[in-house]
């Protein structure tokens, strides 16, 4: 029992953009009415995720006072229940980790306009300056369909197609065989210091491949985002001599802070692969692992893709299936979301929702926790997991 308590580890999954219900302030933002777990749910018939099912997806949405076709509530869920609702203003990728993880934001992250020109005239100027190339688009669009209007100007110019969305994103696209990868990263690096001043929160590689008219992106995204405001659950952690673990995104979200090992798999088949890889591997003191799983916003969410989400959380599911057993007792095994990216929705950016909440701890009988007030509790279970003062503006539930 000693050593179990000596190498007891914690495992964070974050299924991007898996909302499950508009929060209160959700009209301000444009999103009164979304509900992604639910429309998708909806939108395709039959039972559904039975491991996030059993878990207690489905009484997650209860406390909300709905029901998710064919992910109804669990008679006895085997993992704890909740609502974590996002005290930050915001509703994307870095707010919403960053909160998670105890960081919880007063004032929003600076967004560009939509419209032509959607970037300041200085801030074009300096990065034109630096970076000896023209800004091609400038303004608000799809990343897949900008590249469609202009890689063939972007490859015929060789200047690259510069973009923003709803969220706080300076994204730059370019095709690899015409600014390859690593001078597009060092562009990315000019924009991020550029937008610094500004407070946007990432600066996105966007490379692609192909021919006009069928050109297509490829895994080689990377993120480059602010600079972290105040030391967060992992800093904390691996202060505290606990071994901490990124998978997927999350060394880009974080800027490789307070992270012990990095291993920024592309796709969520990747992650889930490492994550499992990583749990059969001999503990050799406390670890904590953060996973980012993508697809579900990057390639469905945001593409409006409602059968292709599903399908993805589904694989999701039969993952966790396979996982479940390598959660020993005295582990925690925790499932939530960072946003919302309604499929059914109007547009195509997030949606700002309340996301679900699992916490799954090997022979304890799940209960509910209740709508939260923070994404930040979580921080402050993570510490209390691991015998840590909590440092974080939120409030762990029960563990003992």
């Amino acid at each position: 029992m000693i050593e179990a308590e000596r190498t007891h580890r914690c495992i964070l999954i974050v299924i991007d953009s898996f909302g499950i219900g508009a929060m209160p302030d959700a009209a301000s933002y444009g999103d009164e009415g979304a509900d992604t777990a639910f429309h998708i749910c909806q939108a395709v018939s039959g039972p559904k995720w039975p491991t996030l099912q059993a878990l207690g997806l489905g009484n997650c949405a209860q406390l909300l006072g709905k029901i998710l076709p064919g992910c109804e509530p669990a008679i006895n869920p085997q993992a704890s229940f909740g609502i974590l609702e996002e005290k930050s203003p915001g509703k994307d990728t870095t707010t919403g980790h960053w909160e998670l993880a105890g960081i919880v934001l007063h004032r929003p992250f600076f967004t560009f306009p939509p419209t032509y020109p959607s970037f300041p005239s200085d801030l074009v100027r300096a990065f034109e300056k630096e970076t000896g190339r023209k800004v091609l688009g400038n303004k608000a669009a799809s990343g897949t369909e900008i590249i469609q209007e202009l890689g063939a100007e972007h490859i015929r110019t060789g200047n690259p197609i510069c973009y923003t969305s709803a969220d706080s994103v300076f994204q730059i696209a370019a095709h690899e065989e015409v600014i390859p990868l690593e001078e597009l990263y060092r562009i990315c690096m000019i924009a991020r210091r550029l937008c610094d001043p500004l407070n946007v929160a990432r600066v996105i590689a966007r490379p692609f491949v192909g021919q006009p008219g069928s050109f297509i992106r490829t895994k080689n995204r990377k993120d480059f985002s602010l600079s972290l405001p105040a030391p967060s659950v992992l800093n904390v952690l691996q202060s505290a001599g606990v071994r901490t673990i990124g998978i997927g995104k999350i060394g880009n979200i974080f800027n490789d802070s307070g992270l012990d090992e990095n291993y920024p798999d592309k796709g969520n088949l990747a992650c889930l692969e490492r994550t499992h890889s990583l749990v059969q591997r001999e503990r050799t003191r406390k670890e904590f692992l953060f996973v980012n799983l993508v697809d579900t916003d990057m390639v469905y969410g945001h593409r409006r893709d409602v059968r292709g989400y599903f399908h993805a959380v589904s694989e999701i599911d039969k993952a966790l299936n396979r996982l479940l057993p390598y959660v020993e007792v005295g582990d925690s095994l925790i499932v939530t979301a960072d946003h919302g990216c309604d499929p059914t929705f109007r547009g195509t950016d997030h949606t700002r929702e309340y996301v679900p909440l699992l916490v799954y701890q090997k022979e304890r009988k799940g209960v509910s926790l209740g709508i939260r007030k923070t994404f930040a509790d979580v921080a402050s279970f993570v510490c209390q997991f691991f015998g840590l003062p909590n440092s974080f503006p939120g409030t762990s539930w029960s563990y003992g």
